[in-house]
């Protein structure tokens, strides 16, 4: 069966097309600019890229064109639409509608149209996307939430301390973020554990990027993770504060003469990295900026790696041990430094990590970077999303 997998945004939209016998990857690319000046597609098959410029004006427009370049007769990769078995979408936000992967039907499709306000800048874009796939190729839809992994946290990890009817008229409470992501790599490092006859009950998965989340997976389930209503809570990054108290931020409105929308755009967009530092959201431009002599950069960095810490320390509590750390994202599969300073002086929660292993672990595989004498494992996992909703989207099209 071959999944073609979709991943919209408000003005772009990035596909694989997936063989799932092999799990190959068939072809892949990425459509920009989607609805203002400059739209284009960046088709990547056979090691070959493919870049067109066309006018897109909306999610329609560019599903169409990538239905194009897929069936082209010079760089396409199927002779016909009909040979795409199914469609897995991603999805961010579930709400409380969903609390796993779903097949879309007209109940479904309801459902996901009342909750398009959760996450008003991604869900609108995914509906719309999912609306043209529907009406352009007849297959069936599976929507992928990155909120999903999280839905088994307990009432005690996920509520917020407001009045309780005020929360179930709202929904407002955690949901957590990169699901998808946390789900791999816990999954993967299960499967390499059991592989070596090592505990796996345990583990603290760290998403590490431009946006950051951390997990605690116990027994493969999640029972707590950083990220909460929004993906703003949490740990510093990019551009987003992090954990901030409530009331300072009513103090920065205040102070900067915002409205509630401006001091939100303010905290997701302009403080993280950028602010602290000053420099960039970059995390690679910001070490190159410390190895400058630049103090704000590395407060900036020092402030992300006592959080991390903090939140592996937190989630050893609360499931009661700690088998394993897993280390993911751009940040942390590239990162051999935030790697070494995380797990610095750790040895009293079991957790040493061999420092040549990790300087030099190769990129795109899983690495075991733990010392022969570490009582907790440390892998380094590449994650792919893709794959995942590609899985569920096959496995619920099979059960149909």
């Amino acid at each position: 069966m071959k999944i073609l997998v979709v991943n919209a945004g408000s003005s772009s939209l990035k596909y694989q097309l997936i063989e799932m016998t092999d799990e190959e990857v068939i072809c892949k690319g990425t459509v920009e600019c989607i609805g203002i000046d400059g739209s284009n597609i960046c088709h990547k098959v056979n090691g070959k890229e493919y870049v067109i410029e066309k006018s897109l004006a909306n999610h329609t427009d560019a599903f169409n064109l990538v239905m194009d370049c897929l069936t082209d007769k010079e760089y396409g990769s199927i002779k016909s639409p009909k040979e795409i078995g199914a469609i897995g979408h991603r999805v961010v936000h579930s709400g409380e509608e969903f609390d796993r992967s779903t097949y879309v039907d007209a109940e479904a499709l309801k459902k996901l149209e009342s909750i398009v306000n959760l996450a008003p800048l991604h869900n609108p874009a995914s509906l719309a996307c999912l609306k043209s796939c529907m009406s352009i190729v007849d297959c069936p839809n599976v929507v992928v939430f990155d909120t999903a992994f999280h839905s088994t946290m307990p009432d005690k990890a996920k509520m917020y301390g407001i009045p309780y009817e005020d929360y179930k008229a709202s929904k407002i409470r955690k949901y957590g973020f990169h699901g998808t992501s946390h789900k791999f790599v816990s999954q993967e490092a299960i499967k390499y554990l059991k592989s070596k006859g090592l505990p796996c009950s345990k583990i603290v998965t760290c998403h590490l990027g431009n946006g950051s989340s951390i997990t605690a997976v116990k027994d493969g389930k999640c029972v707590d993770t950083s990220m909460g209503m929004t993906p703003l809570e949490g740990l510093i990054m990019g551009t987003r504060s992090g954990n901030i108290d409530p009331a300072a931020v009513e103090m920065l409105a205040n102070f900067k003469g915002m409205n509630l929308k401006e001091i939100s755009n303010y905290l997701n967009k302009k403080s993280g990295f950028l602010g602290v530092s000053g420099v960039s959201s970059d995390f690679r431009k910001l070490c190159e900026a410390i190895g400058n002599g630049n103090e704000r950069a590395k407060l900036a960095y020092d402030m992300f790696n006592y959080q991390i810490r903090k939140f592996i320390g937190s989630y050893a509590v609360a499931m009661e041990g700690l088998d394993c750390i897993v280390f993911t994202g751009g940040i942390g599969e590239n990162g051999s430094l935030i790697r070494r300073t995380v797990t610095e002086n750790m040895e009293f929660l079991g957790v040493k990590i061999d420092g040549s292993v990790n300087d030099n672990a190769p990129r795109g595989t899983l690495v075991d970077i733990s010392a022969k004498d570490s009582k907790v494992r440390v892998l380094v996992i590449p994650t792919n999303e893709e794959l995942v909703i590609a899985r569920d989207t096959k496995e619920i099209v099979e059960a149909l």
